[in-house]
């Protein structure tokens, strides 16, 4: 298991886990942001585009979806 933000292009995973990845704007702790670009745990995710700085490229079912890299760093994979 490692962060998403580590995978290389054309590479897959599935997601794992996913860490306290935003602050609501009462102080509360959720992941909902993550989830609501259809990030959740069990779904499969291929790396279209790391550079390695800045934000990375990720297809999630037919959807093309670019994430920060600190909040790659917060999502736990394992590759396929």
């Amino acid at each position: 298991m490692f962060p998403l933000g580590l995978l290389s292009s054309g590479e897959k995973a599935e997601i794992v886990t996913i860490r306290e990845a935003a602050m609501g704007d009462n102080g509360c702790k959720c992941d909902c942001r993550v989830e609501d670009m259809g990030l959740r745990v069990g779904k499969s995710v291929e790396m279209l585009t790391n550079g390695g700085g800045g934000p990375i490229l990720l297809k999630v079912d037919e959807s093309r979806i670019a994430i920060a890299r600190g909040m790659a760093m917060k999502i736990m994979v394992r590759r396929q």
